[in-house]
């Protein structure tokens, strides 16, 4: 059975016709040639699929993408419109926290949604203070991006790039 559903997905409009078994990832990379996540293991362990759906972050290789019809996603590349960086993304140059780069659009996205969870004052696991607003210290953001995977180990590295834009963030 197919369904007919719209998507914007880095701020361009698209109308398809997809399976309804169909999932977001399949529907970017296969329906649109958006190559920007990556399908990794296609259960949703690794988070190399992440993308900002609707502003959240979400596994695309999960969600049915006749389950979203409307929604806005926006990819790694739509975080750099006309080719300006993100500043996530810069930092991850400047900290070379991309290494192989597989991983690298998922850790991205999953950076930036995290980073809005936190401003929203989202608790974590291990945020002790749940008064005082969210303190992204190096062990919050690890939790936090737990859930991405890296083959390379490059975690620290991305925990670097990611302090570095949480401490320009806050002055």
């Amino acid at each position: 059975m197919h369904a007919e559903l719209s998507l914007t997905v880095d701020g361009h409009h698209h109308d398809l016709t997809v399976d309804t078994r169909t999932t977001v990832l399949d529907a970017l990379r296969e329906h649109l040639d958006i190559t920007s996540p990556k399908k990794g293991c296609d259960h949703g362990q690794c988070g190399a699929c992440t993308v900002l759906l609707d502003g959240r972050r979400t596994l695309s290789c999960l969600s049915l993408a006749v389950a979203h019809d409307g929604a806005e996603i926006t990819t790694a590349d739509g975080l750099a419109p006309d080719g300006e960086l993100h500043p996530l993304q810069e930092a991850f140059v400047q900290h070379d926290a991309y290494q192989c780069g597989y991983c690298t659009p998922g850790q991205i996205c999953s950076a930036v949604g995290m980073l809005d969870e936190a401003a929203h004052g989202a608790p974590s696991i291990v945020t002790e203070d749940l008064t005082g607003g969210v303190r992204l210290d190096r062990a919050e953001i690890a939790e936090r991006l737990s859930g991405n995977l890296c083959r390379c180990g490059a975690y620290a590295h991305i925990v670097d790039a990611v302090s570095q834009v949480t401490e320009e963030v806050a002055r």
